[in-house]
């Protein structure tokens, strides 16, 4: 339970506290006003803690609407996020009894002038990971139609919050392109921190039933969402393959470590699609699935592997790219979105088309090159240490709230 402080009360509303970069965002913002003296609860309609950050537990959290359903029988997501959402937000004005500040919300804006409707008006901010209508696919004319609604609610929504921030100037050029009645609003770059206490505390678990020892353990850390473009890395193995002699193979290791939840039906479908295809490239003894996994396994698999493998494309920012450099490991990523961002190319990793040919020719080059693992690293954890410290993101979040609340 969290400590009640002195400082403003902080309620954020997040739609489920898994265990992805968002809700990584969400939970160190938490932790970060908490210890600046803030009394913080999250809300959110569904949470597991044996499916959440460590962290979670020492924080006030709070479920609503979890009854509401994620999805009309695989389809409808948006529209469903949205409801629950708006729900969750009545359910704070109308039956906790919480007093409230500021709200902070990110992910859906749907909630925001439910929020607006309290009796004595309390500030907004919005965290925007990225338009949510960029998100989706449009492949039929019901489709489209669906989506109108959603796409403009999601706009004037955003639009009515009171202090709007995105996590990169990547995403802020995409903010001000896709939302066109918002041109008047420059939304401020709060880069998301590392909470490297977490990596400094935890005690890295024993994997060696999970992983094979070998001397090139690459490691792609990603939920099983195609979005992720996860099959790049499979097809980077095998392209890799080629260029390697039959030894420097047999060393050769992939670890794919994802987020899974058996709830949402693309995770499973996904998962399978991705070992037919390990299969099908003949690589499936030189990689190892696993579905979801602890704070310790995690830091266990940065502390062994030799690269990491990030393959989003225009991804909005990506928290995986800071804890592999933080944890001196270097990282091949696309060159788009966030990566551009926070890795140096050639001095914390490389940036490479989303090509196999691209990706296994950096591959190649740590495995060549074992020093390139120990200078690549280096540099990594000096970049994150000063350009994306929690104590930075603590502060400039922490003067929004003050703002907020004069």
């Amino acid at each position: 339970m969290a400590a009640a402080g002195e400082g403003p009360s902080v309620l954020f509303l997040h739609p489920d506290l898994g265990l992805g970069g968002a809700e990584r965002l969400v939970v160190d913002a938490a932790l970060a006003l908490q210890a600046r003296g803030c009394r913080v609860q999250i809300w959110t309609a569904h949470y597991d803690a044996a499916r959440c950050f460590a962290e979670t537990r020492g924080l006030a959290v709070r479920r609503a609407g979890g009854w509401l359903p994620r999805s009309l029988w695989g389809r409808g997501q948006a529209l469903c996020a949205a409801l629950r959402m708006a729900f969750v937000a009545l359910y704070v004005l109308l039956l906790s009894g919480e007093p409230a500040d500021v709200f902070v919300c990110d992910q859906v804006s749907a909630c925001i002038p439910v929020l607006r409707l309290a009796r004595t008006r309390k500030k907004v901010l919005f965290y925007c990971h990225f338009p949510d209508q960029l998100l989706t696919k449009r492949e039929s004319l019901l489709k489209r139609i669906y989506r109108l609604p959603l796409d403009w609610l999601e706009e004037y929504t955003t639009g009515m919050a009171d202090c709007i921030v995105v996590n990169s100037r990547f995403t802020a050029g995409v903010f001000k392109d896709t939302f066109k009645s918002l041109s008047h609003i420059n939304p401020d770059v709060l880069y998301p921190s590392l909470n490297i206490s977490s990596f400094d505390t935890a005690c890295a678990a024993d994997i060696a039933d999970l992983v094979p020892k070998k001397k090139f353990l690459f490691l792609s850390i990603n939920r099983y969402e195609r979005k992720k473009n996860l099959m790049l890395a499979l097809e980077a193995l095998h392209e890799l393959r080629g260029r390697l002699d039959s030894h420097e193979w047999n060393e050769v290791h992939l670890v794919m470590a994802g987020g899974y939840d058996k709830r949402v039906l693309e995770n499973v479908e996904h998962y399978e699609e991705l070992r037919r295809l390990a299969a099908k490239l003949s690589v499936n003894d030189h990689i190892t699935f696993l579905r979801s996994f602890s704070d310790e396994q995690k830091i266990a698999l940065f502390s062994n592997s030799i690269c990491v493998l990030y393959t989003p494309s225009n991804e909005h920012f990506g928290i995986v790219p800071l804890e592999a450099m933080y944890m001196r490991c270097p990282v091949i990523a696309v060159n788009s979105g966030g990566p551009l961002e926070s890795i140096l190319h050639n001095v914390t990793g490389f940036l490479c088309d989303p090509l196999p040919t691209q990706f296994s020719e950096a591959m190649e080059k740590i495995v060549r090159d074992p020093l390139l693992k120990d200078t690549m690293g280096a540099a990594g954890r000096a970049r994150v240490m000063e350009k994306f410290s929690l104590e930075a993101f603590t502060e400039q979040l922490y003067q929004y709230i003050c703002r907020l609340t004069q």
